[in-house]
């Protein structure tokens, strides 16, 4: 029995410290100007969203309309989850693969890091971050992936770390707290690597905090400097909070989606989430700065230079938290944005000047945001104990999850949750840590669906759509191969021919898609990767398929070879 007891005690030393193991020293070369140039090595996904503009958009061709239908998986890597996880609520694999010259770098919920080799799945070392098990979240134990960079790996932890691993061995190099986890703080999203800092954010604000976005050095971890998204009196934006009491302490616009960056101006565009209490205006009078905003930060200072506020006085849960997308037409420099609010926006990234406004869901009841960008509010939960029913829910008609813009058609491929909720006010006195909603609110559990849509941003024009029996919960890929890929909730992973809609391939993973997938070569073959896991925030978003297949696994498709 001794010996039984001893080994079990080791068996979970090894899960706690991490397995030992080595990488290659590929995370070594990686620097801010390869970063820069990220499209231009397409055998690799070097950040985030696959370059610093947020395009989701891969130059690779190897897999294409006419062969897409020979794709099959080359390799599962399956993780496991054992015993209690931080937090009480479910857990989903919701990250982006990095991958570097045959090495990927890979988050999972609960603190997990992984090295793999990206030909065959192996595991070459894994990292686990222990987190308290009674962190607040409010929407999962998820991770949405890492950043490498000069021989690290990046990422951020539950309980609110932001961490550097050695890339070769997984080991801990430094490690700084950024938020205060006894007030609510969290942090989700996945870190970005600009010159030589790393740039995270914030989550948190279902409990009253106040967002922020923090860079640290690279090589020490010292923070260079925060820019906090709620202004304090007295500051710009101020005025648009209660001058009285401590509404702006805890107003949320949490920064917990990875931002993009233009080198050019030198600014990021981070979005902001939903002001706190969710629902309840009465607390907070105001547009309520800088929530629900996309916000220019100068990268070298963390100063804002300009924003826009797409939810103003926000009243249903519409977090503008998702990517803004940067682009070029005719010579303008512009971004992109999906909003949670139903509206598809187009802004001059240069100073924050709208240039276009568009529905891209067809039902929208909460109000109204005419061509010159005024939001005119009209059904939101106003008297206490009083029901109130609203398209689209608080999920959005987009969630966090990612569309993409392809440089081969010019479109933006979005992927769409037509769902409503019913929201009854209920106003709450703020307590440090406990959910601070000011609603009671029951998602639809039927009259939903889905589809992707592909968007001419020069029009505004819905040019096709693919739809789907369900809302389209997961990020989508473009790639030159004049593919769009998709995931949905019941598993389905489908290659769409990005000219007209068309499915051309499907393939069944067995349990539902909430991620962002990545594609790279080695020795010249092409592999897409692709997360799967149903989990997460189904309650806010599907609530439906709250028993559906769960489970996680990572396929990497590839065509078969010859």
């Amino acid at each position: 029995m001794t010996d039984y007891v001893d080994a079990g005690q080791a068996v979970r030393q090894a899960a706690l410290s991490g397995i030992k193991g080595s990488a290659p020293p590929v995370a070594q070369n990686v620097t801010y100007d390869r970063i820069l140039d990220a499209r231009s090595e397409p055998q690799n996904w070097l950040t985030y969203y696959g370059a610093y503009d947020g395009q989701r958009y891969s130059p690779l061709n190897q897999i294409n309309r006419e062969n897409v239908k020979r794709l099959s998986p080359a390799w599962v890597f399956q993780a496991g989850s054992v015993g209690m996880h931080s937090g009480a609520s479910t857990y989903s694999f919701e990250a982006s693969p990095i991958v570097v010259d045959g090495v990927m770098y890979l988050s999972g919920w609960d603190g997990w890091v992984w090295a793999l080799d990206a030909k065959t799945g192996k595991e070459l070392w894994r990292y686990k971050h222990a987190s308290p098990y009674d962190v607040s979240l409010c929407c999962g134990n998820v991770n949405r992936g890492v950043a490498v960079a000069h021989g690290k790996v990046f990422v951020v932890t539950l309980n609110a770390h932001v961490l550097a691993l050695d890339a070769e061995t997984g080991e801990v190099v430094w490690d700084q707290v950024y938020g205060d986890v006894r007030a609510g703080e969290s942090a989700t999203l996945a870190p970005l690597v600009v010159k030589d800092m790393v740039v995270v954010g914030s989550s948190g604000g279902e409990f009253g905090v106040r967002g922020h976005m923090d860079a640290f050095d690279l090589a020490t971890g010292e923070r260079r400097w925060r820019c906090y998204t709620i202004p304090k009196p007295g500051e710009p934006g101020s005025e648009t909070w209660p001058a009285d009491g401590e509404a702006w302490q805890r107003g949320g616009a949490n920064c917990w989606i990875t931002a993009t960056y233009d080198p050019e101006l030198n600014l990021l565009y981070q979005g902001t989430g939903n002001p706190a209490p969710d629902f309840d205006g009465g607390v907070r009078q105001g547009d309520n700065l800088y929530t629900d905003s996309v916000v220019a930060v100068d990268v070298d200072s963390g100063a804002i230079r300009w924003h826009y506020q797409y939810t103003p006085h926000d009243l249903w849960d519409y977090d503008s938290v998702m990517e803004n997308i940067l682009f070029e037409h005719d010579g303008r420099k512009l971004l992109a944005h999906a909003d949670k609010n139903g509206y598809f926006f187009v802004l001059d990234r240069t100073n924050g000047e709208l240039v276009r406004v568009v529905p891209f869901v067809d039902r929208i009841t909460w109000g109204e945001i005419t061509p010159e960008g005024k939001v005119l509010p009209k059904v939101y939960p106003d008297k206490e104990g009083d029901p109130v029913h609203f398209w689209p829910g608080p999920a959005g008609g987009k969630e966090w999850t990612h569309m993409a813009y392809s440089q081969q058609t010019g479109l933006f491929y979005v992927p769409v949750q037509e769902v409503g909720a019913t929201a009854t006010r209920r106003r709450r006195e703020f307590k440090e840590s406990i959910p601070y909603w000011g609603a009671g609110v029951a998602v639809d559990l039927d009259d939903y669906y889905g589809f992707v849509s592909a968007i001419d941003p020069t029009t505004g024009e819905e040019k096709w759509r693919w739809r789907n029996e369900y809302p389209m919960c997961a990020s989508v890929l473009a790639t030159a191969g004049g593919l769009v890929f998709a995931g949905t909730p019941t598993g389905e992973y489908v290659a769409l021919d990005a000219e007209t809609g068309e499915k051309l391939w499907e393939f069944q993973c067995g349990s539902g898609h909430h991620s962002s997938p990545s594609t790279y070569t080695v020795d010249g073959r092409q592999y897409i990767a692709v997360p799967t896991g149903w989990g997460g925030w189904i309650e806010g978003f599907l609530p439906g398929l709250l028993g559906a297949a769960a489970g996680d696994a990572l396929f990497v498709f590839a065509l078969p070879e010859d």
